[in-house]
């Protein structure tokens, strides 16, 4: 079978910041760096890791361009979008193809809460406003309504969407699309967005990972990738739950937001790791305290990772 240009390892890129709140880019440049050394196939900025809710239109605009600019086309770059509307979402596309990115991977609307309808009308929208392969981000989370598998595969039939990025964490409804996906000749490229059973996905027949830890370390999930492709399934199975000892880091955090505790305990373990400069949060998020910040350095350290 022909390998799909987007496959394997994508990490979703945190948007580092400086200890005063501005885009600190030297430290983006560093972990772009630092996750291309690691092998990783692609880097998706703006997405729910990239703090995509939280930044300005400038600031994503600033982002993706510097993305582009670093990677240089050694990886492609994948770009977040999510808006109330679809009309709202193409203003945002055309900032992403202004830059120069690859591809793009676009939510359901929010706010306006759509039916099933308006959701599939939604994405028929914006992939007649571009030429880039649109990939959906099935996020239930953030956008209170779960993709259908007989919508997605639908829309991959009909050459409307190019894959699927799935963060729901529905395992079942995950498989049962990798299943839907496989009878209908394959049209979709399918990533999980599960970072602790990322191997069994791999063994269903997910293309490709985007694993929020991977910002840490990428060369691990990368591992994992490749030893799911030559078939290597107990050695999957032992990176994968080195890398759960590591996914530890999100749970260090009590009695704070989602985005503090999983954003934030990536962020302070790349500043353990030398690779960022500070686990600044974007506004009004604060950053870990002292205490959970010594708790996360002692779970990296136990991981092995080399600190620069």
């Amino acid at each position: 079978m022909t390998t799909p240009r987007f496959h394997g390892v994508i990490p979703p890129v945190v948007t580092p910041r400086t200890a005063d709140g501005a885009l600190d880019l030297h430290s983006f440049g560093t972990l772009i760096e630092y996750l291309i050394a690691g092998g990783v196939h692609g880097l998706f900025v703006l997405g729910s890791s990239g703090e995509v809710a939280f930044l300005t239109d400038a600031e994503r605009r600033t982002v993706i361009e510097e993305a582009v600019r670093v990677t240089a086309g050694r990886v492609p770059i994948v770009v977040g979008l999510n808006e109330m509307t679809p009309a709202r979402m193409i203003d945002q596309l055309q900032l992403v193809e202004a830059a120069g990115a690859d591809a793009i991977v676009a939510t359901a609307p929010f706010y306006a809460r759509p039916s099933a309808a308006e959701i599939e009308a939604h994405f028929r929208l914006l992939a007649a406003a571009t030429t880039l392969p649109v990939f959906a981000y099935d996020v239930p989370v953030r956008v209170y309504n779960k993709l259908s598998v007989e919508m997605l595969v639908r829309l991959g039939s009909e050459g409307v969407i190019a894959g699927v990025k799935d963060s729901s964490g529905d395992d079942v409804a995950f498989r049962r699309l990798v299943l839907a996906n496989r009878a209908a000749g394959s049209p979709l490229v399918l990533f999980t967005g599960h970072e602790v059973v990322a191997d069994g996905a791999l063994l269903w027949g997910a293309d490709g990972i985007v694993p929020g830890l991977g910002n840490v370390d990428p060369r691990r999930y990368v591992e994992m990738y490749n030893a799911s492709q030559n078939a290597e399934w107990d050695r999957a199975r032992d990176l994968q739950e080195d890398l759960c000892a590591l996914f530890e880091i999100v749970f260090q955090a009590q009695g704070v937001s989602g985005e503090a505790a999983g954003l934030g305990a990536f962020k302070t373990a790349l500043v353990r790791l030398g690779v960022i400069a500070t686990n600044r949060m974007s506004p009004p998020v604060p950053p870990l305290d002292n205490d959970t910040t010594d708790l996360i350095n002692a779970i990296v350290d136990r991981a092995g990772l080399l600190v620069r």
